[in-house]
């Protein structure tokens, strides 16, 4: 039995003071009130974060040779990083890729691959207008077969998130995914309001990174943005300051009280000091906090979640509960999964933050790994 007592615990929803977590055989089991004279640790405890888009990490890209071990080892790198439950992310590739990264998803699934929750595949079924870092000669309309191949794995899968374009689906697709399990997200798309909520209404449930690869927000074209603040839509954002500019998040977060998540957009250097990689034949490269393609495109990003709670708070001035809601409880809402609180019967997956937001300490399991 291990007991842990911070100066402050955030169980996914709330802040609280003098509250331990009783930990037994790596689940949580019991909260309770702080003995006086319990030491406390320096800090604010809370759940394990959550993030739904991961193209890599370890020096390692989701994509045409990517293994069981790979998952493994790109799931390891990310709980280092205080985000104990990933989606690991395929951007476009091709069906044969996308099936083998699906294959090696069913395996980790079957071995119980720590903070593995679920694949997301980030197209091919995208608006060539909007590619951003996707190489344009993999986009292609959803045919028959795909259709079929994601609702397979969806049988197989904790999770399955798809990315894709209202233009490059028929509303009886987006329906047919959905029922089976599927969570389509909306993103890389030129779609109009209509087109927006036409593909909701048809069963999308998500939104992939908010203003990014999507037509803008306008005052006579609202367009994909527009259909998120004004819905109910579930939303990722990418926190880091360059990717939505500090105003634009404020403007989200006052029109969407609720809904909104972060997402790191990681990429293979996650959790390394590489300075770039590739990514299809293209070299990405890392400078400044960027990751660029060589003509300037912004290729992910260079971020943790637990910098993406922090920036969200200074940038944003979002409470801190809701920054850390939105890096825990409500992406693990999205997915469906047992994850992103502090409550009895829970994994013990817990991050300790140092007054600024800082990581300090990681448990997966009940196991306390090296950040």
């Amino acid at each position: 039995m291990t007991l842990l007592v911070a100066e402050t615990l955030f169980d996914g929803a709330r802040l609280h003071r003098d509250i331990a977590v009783r930990i037994e055989a790596g689940r949580i089991a019991g909260l309770e009130p702080a003995a006086p004279g319990t030491p406390r640790l320096p800090g604010l405890l809370a759940p394990g974060l959550i993030d739904l888009q991961v193209n890599g990490g370890a020096g390692r890209m989701v994509g045409a040779g990517t293994t069981v071990d790979d998952l493994r080892a790109i799931c390891a790198a990310h709980a280092r990083l205080g985000a104990t439950g990933i989606l690991p992310t395929l951007i476009s590739d091709g069906p044969q890729v996308t099936e083998r990264v699906l294959d090696a998803g069913r395996q980790a699934a079957r071995d119980g691959v720590p903070g593995f929750l679920g694949l997301h595949l980030e197209g091919p079924h995208l608006c060539p207008a909007r590619v951003g870092a996707h190489d344009p000669a993999r986009l292609r309309p959803m045919t028959e077969d795909d259709c079929v191949q994601l609702i397979a794995a969806a049988a197989d899968l904790p999770a399955l998130m798809v990315t894709l374009s209202p233009r490059a689906v028929r509303p009886a697709q987006i329906a047919r995914l959905a029922a089976a399990g599927v969570v389509v997200s909306l993103g890389h798309t030129d779609a109009t309001v209509a087109e927006a909520r036409a593909a909701l209404a048809a069963g999308a449930r998500c939104v992939t990174h908010l203003f990014n690869a999507m037509a803008p927000l306008g005052h006579r074209a609202p367009g994909l943005p527009g259909a998120v603040l004004t819905g109910g839509v579930a939303a990722g954002l990418i926190a880091d300051g360059l990717h939505v500019a500090p105003e634009v998040l404020q403007i989200a977060l006052a029109a969407r009280p609720g809904g909104l998540f972060l997402v790191s957009d990681a990429m293979a250097v996650a959790g390394t000091d590489l300075d770039g990689f590739a990514l299809n034949g293209r070299q990405i490269r890392r400078a400044g906090g960027r990751l660029t393609l060589t003509d300037g495109t912004l290729a992910g990003a260079d971020l943790t979640l637990p910098q993406a709670v922090a920036r969200l708070v200074a940038l944003a001035g979002a409470p801190v509960e809701r920054a850390l809601a939105m890096a825990s409880a409500i992406p693990a809402g999205v997915i469906g999964a047992a994850a992103g609180r502090v409550a009895p019967g829970l994994p013990a997956d817990l991050v300790l933050l140092g007054p600024g937001l800082d990581l300090r300490a990681v448990w997966q399991g009940g196991v306390r790994l090296d950040p």
